[in-house]
């Protein structure tokens, strides 16, 4: 669903920026379908940015194949459900090829909305993402969100209802004490359990010494690995390099079977971030320029990125995970007629073209 290490690299920055956030963020959903679906709108020099920051794109031969059979793998799994679309404001018309490619890789058409009601579509909007998120997410967009210059709203939704295949005794669970990031105490309701868990010891290049516990949901494909540092007041943030493809495999390779009475907080978390700040850290700003090239999705009018949205709620309790993401890209027109907007102090004069005579000269430095 998406290249890891632009994952790591956006988790990182979002933690780094927000260490005093409660923060939760998705890592299968982050950068996701929305942006790959408008990663096959590039062209030009947007495209070969994009490539190169990601690694690969969709457009490349194979690769709409592989993306569409990943989305068939996870939504094939029980409780997992994926789901991708494309609104379009009714006057735009979209290039062929880029009808196909929505097709092939992400068996998605467009839906036309008349974005000139920027209210009604909206509505549209939020209800198709409550829908696709199990009503968790039921109002993803805010008002004031769309205008009339918005061209493309892409989406994706990702919802998971698990259970965990040993369920926590709801008799256990207590008021506990929760350290939080600040150094502060919270009392909590604490869940507990003793079995026999997946669980391994690490040092990070750092030499920051953690250790991660699997907790397995029913049927055993889909599992919560739990990351957590030896020391109290070691930051998350001090872990966030850990969280890159190969290190799980690594993790899952040298897990061994102990037992143990896992601790864990019974717990809720809701977020949104505009991924735009993240991205262009990266390198990825082009696409929220002026100067971004998506003819691939539409040659009727420039378009560039005015948002990447990202909502996700998770809700753990004893009996397993809920827990629903929501990915939006705001695709807006680039205006044809510049704007000059003089909110500033400035001169002026009234001339008689022909004579050149100044009639009246002035400065206006407050209305």
């Amino acid at each position: 669903m998406l290249d890891r290490q632009i994952q790591k690299t956006i988790c990182k920055a979002e933690l780094l920026e927000e260490p005093k956030k409660k923060y939760f963020q998705d890592a299968g959903t982050v950068c996701t379908d929305d942006t790959h679906l408008l990663w096959v709108g590039a062209y030009g020099s947007t495209l070969q940015t994009l490539k190169q920051h990601m690694g690969y794109s969709l457009q490349d031969r194979g690769m709409s194949r592989k993306q569409r059979l990943l989305q068939r793998d996870l939504a094939s799994e029980e409780g997992v459900e994926v789901a991708s679309a494309v609104m379009v404001d009714r006057k735009v018309v979209l290039e062929k090829l880029f009808r196909r490619s929505l097709l092939k890789a992400f068996q998605s058409v467009p839906h036309q909305v008349d974005f000139s009601n920027p209210d009604t579509a909206l509505k549209v909007i939020n209800s198709w993402m409550s829908e696709n998120t199990g009503g968790m997410i039921p109002n993803f967009l805010q008002s004031g969100v769309l205008s009339d210059q918005t061209r493309l709203v892409l989406l994706n939704a990702l919802h998971f209802h698990g259970l965990w295949k040993n369920p926590f005794d709801p008799k256990l669970t207590a008021e506990g004490t929760f350290h939080t990031a600040n150094g502060s105490e919270v009392s909590v309701p604490m869940m507990r359990s003793t079995q026999t868990f997946n669980y391994g010891e690490f040092v990070s290049e750092e030499g920051i010494e953690y250790d991660v516990i699997e907790v397995p949901y029913d049927g055993d494909s889909l599992s919560m690995l739990i990351i957590s540092s030896f020391e109290r007041d070691v930051p998350l943030s001090a872990l966030t390099k850990e969280l890159c493809s190969n290190k799980i495999q690594e993790w899952r390779e040298q897990l061994r079977k102990v037992n143990r009475e896992l601790v864990i907080p019974r717990f809720t978390l809701d977020t949104e971030v505009d991924l735009k700040s993240a991205l262009n850290k990266l390198g990825l700003g082009e696409i929220f320029s002026k100067t971004a090239d998506f003819s691939r999705i539409t040659t009727e009018e420039p378009l560039y990125v005015s948002k990447i949205l990202q909502r996700v709620k998770i809700e753990v309790n004893e009996e397993g995970t809920k827990a629903s993401s929501a990915g939006g890209v705001i695709i807006y027109a680039r205006m044809a007629i510049g704007e000059h907007i003089l909110n500033r102090p400035f001169l002026f004069l009234i001339q008689h073209k022909s004579t050149g005579a100044v009639l009246f000269t002035g400065q206006v430095n407050q209305p």
